[in-house]
Order: C-alpha cells, then sequence, then structure tokens
C-alpha cells in the first residue's frame, strides 16, 4: 500500500486468492499525506465519475482569464479545465466547476506525486506541471462495471482505457493517461502480465483487471533522502525506499521512471543528466550536493508552494520552532513528522496540526510535550534519540484484539467498513481501496495502543524493525500481536504483494488472525473475518509487538 489512491484496490489474497495491499508510482504516495483535509475528504473523490452537465466552459489555466491562484471555495471555468487535467492525471473528480474539498484533495495529491510543494494553491509551477504531464482523457470507468468490455484490448479508446493506464501507472509502468490503447500501452499491459505470471497477451480481460486491482504494496516514497534513514551517497546496484524516493523526485524533475525501488541503468542515465542540468558532477552518485539539488526550489516559490526546507540545526533555523512561524524550517519539521507517520500537509506553516503532530512525537519519544521543536526535539526527529521501552499510556494494546475480534463479520463495502479510512485520513468505499492495513490502523486508533497509523504493510514494519511508537518485532507471537505477510518472500515487504493482521491463537507454527480486506471463509465478499496462517507455508510472516 504505499502508493496513494484515488484508486486503492481490494488486496489479492496471499500466494491464492484475495489479502494483499498494492501501491505505485505517480499518485500513489502515502495514503493520508494529508491530514489537513481528512475532515473535508469525505465530500470529495468521485470514482469513474462523469462530468457535470452544468459545469461551466472550460478555461485554460494559463489565460488572463484564470487567477495567478486558483484555491478552494472558486467555482469558474478554469476550475473545470483543473478538474478535467487532475482526472487525465487519473483522479476520478466529478468535473463541476466547483473547488471543493474532493478537488483540493486531488491536487495535494498531484503535487506531491510530481515533487511540487504540497499546499492545494493552483500556481503557476502547478499550472505548468499540468499541462507539462499530460492533457484531457475521457473520465475514468472502474473496468469491472458493464460499461467496460469483458476484453480491452489494443485500438480500444474511452474511460475504460483511462482507468487502465490509471492503474498502470500505479504499478510503475510509465503509461500516457489519453484513454487511447495504443502500442506503449499494450507493452505495459503485457510487460505487468508477465510480472503477475499471466498470459502476457496484452489483452485484459478478468485476470488481468483483478490482478491490476489487487496487489497494493510497493516501495514508499515518503523517505527523505536527506535524512538518516538514507545513505549518504545513493548509487546504481542500491534497492528500497530510498531509491524510489530518488526516482519520484527525478520524475518531478522531468524524467519518466518506473518507482521500482531499485537503481538501475535507467536511474543511473536519469542522475547524471539530472546532475549534467544542474551544473553538477555527473557521476551518478547521488549524495549530499546531488540530493540538495533535487528538493531545491520544489513548489517554485512566490508564494505557490512551501519554502523549501532547510536542516532544523542549520543556523537559519531558531533555537525553537514553535507554532504561528512559516519558513523552510517548517517545510522540514513537518516533511521529518511526516517521516515518523504524523500525515500532516506540507506547506511550511506551523498551524494548529502540525503542533498536535509535535505532541504526539514528543510524547512518543519520552520528551517534554510543549509543542516547541527545541534541540531534543530535533535531534529525536534525525534519529539520534532512542524511543522510551514504556507501555502505551492505558495499556490499550490489552484490548486489541477484544475490538478486533468485535468487528469479524463487518463485510467490504459496507458503511462500518467505510469508517475505517478515517483513521488514516482515507474517505472511500473500501470496496475501492486495499485497506488490510488501514484496519488495523482504526484498532490501533480505537484502544490506544499505538499513535502509529499507516495504510501501508511497510510502514507498520518498518516502525517496528526501528522499535518506534511501542512497536517492536517478536519472535514469540501471542494474541493481540500484528502480523505482517510478505506473499513473495524476503521478508523486505517491497514486492507488491503484502498483507497484515492481528494474530487471533497461536498452536506451534499455525496461529489463526484477525484480517480486514480479506476473502470470506464462506465465499462472499471480502470483510474482516478469522484466517488460519502459519509460518511454514511458503510466505514470510513478521510478528508485531505493541507495548
Amino acid at each position: 500500500m504505499a502508493r496513494l489512491a484515488f484508486l486503492a484496490r481490494s488486496e489479492a489474497e496471499g500466494p491464492h486468492g484475495r489479502d494483499a495491499h498494492r501501491t505505485g508510482t505517480g499518485w500513489r504516495t502515502r495514503v493520508g499525506t494529508f491530514a489537513a483535509t481528512a475532515a473535508m475528504v469525505s465530500a470529495g473523490v468521485v470514482i469513474g465519475a462523469q462530468p457535470a452537465a452544468a459545469a461551466p466552459a472550460p478555461i485554460r489555466l494559463t489565460s488572463a482569464s484564470c487567477p495567478a491562484e486558483i484555491v478552494q471555495g472558486q467555482t469558474s471555468g478554469c476550475v473545470t479545465e483543473l478538474q478535467n487535467l487532475l482526472n487525465a492525471h487519473g483522479a476520478g473528480l466529478a468535473v463541476d466547476g466547483q473547488f471543493g474539498a474532493g478537488t483540493l484533495y486531488a491536487v495535494r495529491e498531484y503535487q506531491a506525486a510530481t515533487a511540487i510543494a504540497v499546499d492545494g494553491r493552483v500556481g503557476p509551477a502547478t499550472k505548468s506541471k499540468l499541462y507539462a504531464t499530460g492533457g484531457s482523457a475521457p473520465a475514468p470507468v472502474n473496468l469491472n462495471s458493464s460499461a467496460c468490455p469483458a476484453n480491452i484490448v489494443q485500438g480500444a479508446k474511452g474511460g475504460c482505457v483511462t482507468e487502465l493506464q490509471r492503474l498502470l501507472r500505479h504499478q510503475g509502468y510509465a503509461v500516457d493517461v489519453d484513454g487511447d490503447f495504443g502500442a506503449g500501452t499494450a507493452s505495459a499491459v503485457r510487460a505487468f502480465q508477465s510480472s503477475r505470471g499471466l498470459t502476457a497477451d496484452g489483452q485484459v480481460g478478468q485476470a488481468t483487471k483483478r490482478a491490476l486491482y489487487d496487489t497494493d504494496e510497493s516501495p514508499s516514497t515518503s523517505l527523505d533522502l536527506r535524512s538518516s534513514s538514507c545513505p549518504e551517497n545513493i548509487v546504481e546496484g542500491q534497492s528500497g525506499g530510498c531509491v524510489a524516493t530518488l526516482q519520484s523526485l527525478l520524475n518531478g524533475k522531468g524524467q519518466s521512471l518506473d518507482v521500482d525501488a531499485s537503481f538501475g541503468p535507467r536511474t543511473l542515465a536519469a542522475v547524471k543528466a539530472f546532475q549534467s542540468a544542474s551544473g553538477l558532477t555527473a557521476d551518478g552518485a547521488v549524495g549530499p550536493t546531488t540530493k540538495a539539488a533535487l528538493y531545491a526550489n520544489i513548489g517554485g516559490g512566490g508564494g505557490n508552494g512551501a519554502p523549501a526546507p532547510v536542516n532544523l540545526n542549520s543556523a537559519s533555523c531558531p533555537n525553537e520552532i514553535v507554532q504561528g512561524q512559516r519558513s523552510g524550517c517548517v517545510t522540514e519539521l513537518q516533511s521529518l513528522l511526516n517521516h515518523h507517520g504524523a500525515d500532516l500537509a506540507v506547506d511550511g506553516d506551523f498551524g494548529a496540526l502540525t503542533d498536535s503532530a509535535v505532541r504526539d512525537f514528543q510524547a512518543e519519544k519520552g520528551l517534554s510535550v510543549d509543542g516547541h521543536v527545541g534541540p531534543n526535539t530535533k535531534a529525536a526527529l534525525y534519529g539520534a534519540v532512542t524511543p522510551p521501552s514504556s507501555p502505551a499510556p492505558g495499556g490499550g494494546y490489552a484490548k486489541i484484539l477484544d475490538v478486533a475480534e468485535a468487528e469479524v463479520g463487518t463485510v467490504e463495502g459496507s458503511a462500518r467498513a467505510n469508517s475505517y479510512g478515517s483513521s488514516v485520513g482515507l474517505s472511500l468505499s473500501t470496496s475501492n481501496y486495499a485497506w488490510c492495513a488501514t484496519f488495523v490502523s482504526w484498532v490501533a486508533k480505537q484502544t490506544g495502543a499505538s499513535s502509529y497509523r499507516n495504510s501501508y504493510v511497510s510502514g507498520w514494519v518498518k516502525q517496528a524493525r526501528a522499535g518506534n511508537y511501542h512497536l517492536s518485532v517478536t519472535t514469540s507471537p501471542q494474541p493481540g500481536d500484528i502480523v505482517a505477510f510478505d506473499w513473495d518472500g524476503g521478508s523486505d515487504f517491497t514486492g507488491g504483494n503484502e498483507h497484515i493482521g492481528i494474530v487471533r491463537t497461536v498452536s506451534g507454527s499455525s496461529f489463526t488472525t484477525v484480517e480486514g480486506n480479506t476473502g470470506n471463509p464462506n465465499g462472499d465478499n471480502d470483510g474482516v473475518y478469522v484466517r488460519s496462517r502459519a509460518t511454514n507455508s511458503g510466505y514470510d510472516v513478521v510478528f508485531i509487538r505493541v507495548r
């Protein structure tokens, strides 16, 4: 679940059915990156909606008829054009010419995906990028709907192809989202089919559609290359989240890489091209100077984005960063808080949500909870302080299994299941995205066992391995622990086929779980159900202790 989702889909069960998480490039950044909009999003994203008949006629964003910044609350042909452009990039908005919560959310998602500072304001940089990275396309239509043919083949045009192309982009394939099934799309389909063990015939039938919707975990691009989580020099041959972030940033600078977290020849060529264009030594090694250049001027400045980030320990930042300030120091602060699971809008403005995130972080690290970002908090943000080992306040971990078991039988797409998304700032039907880790986040929130929330399996594993948020890895599982599955093996949780649940019972190498977004044992709709699992069944398992 590592790419956000206007379209995240249900998970494909382990090696044989439904239960894995997917994410891709482009749009799929972290689900809930923008908690500042979470309360508003419920009004927003409409998957596969057709343009509203009453929408004002579209006006080119760069014309004199449109304001320098298009912002929430406006209604005009400029907003109609904006919504059409966002849909061409996979947003799935209803085109009504009204800049509401759904459009704001889509703008922020697009800005994050294209390395523009995330402020939700459509200024010169965002306008330019929208036109540079694609034109208009028919509104996407769910591939499984009756409006789409049983087999979508080369030569087809329309919203079903728009949806197909958007899903391919989520999976990391650099196709244009234009609604036209051409040779490039056919090539990407065949490559995707091969990667999933399907017949590589280029025809998008039932099996391919299911595979497109059913994988939801790929490398996170939420890591900051300048943080201690990434090596000082990122070079060819390396892989992981830092490489995924690098690829995403390079794409934001005009490259067209698959965000696959693998530093291969194409990524090397892109790095060298960027270095040459930036007046740097084109050696292909991504060191401090190249990292600084990649992050420089993201957002365009001039009020059209967040101020460029500034290291909190530099002389440019005050000894204490506090609520009310707006600067590159705050941009950096918000970015670092997000790396620790805060899910803030990165706008450089230290408001109430940032203050709350700082206080939560300080509580997790055993620091004085005052909302002031001084030397100790800065050090902890950069990873210099070991998290406390004391249990979460209230002992909420003891209630994890009770709360999870009470949800057994909740069916995917029901109002109850859809409410789980509130824990990660997401308002979508659970029929339309992979929600196993969202369910775990919801249980954690209900019990207060951990303040960590993440809709990606990889995030839970990463934080447990780091010992953050009262999470740790255990080899002696017990009821109430969290369990993560890597169906592809390797325990790296970046291969595109992962799942997560809560341990119910343990007996030797066998155990049972309570899982969200899992197959109904009776064969009906997916939902929250008890499943039987084992540690010796050909997939890798990581048990996570919450204390």
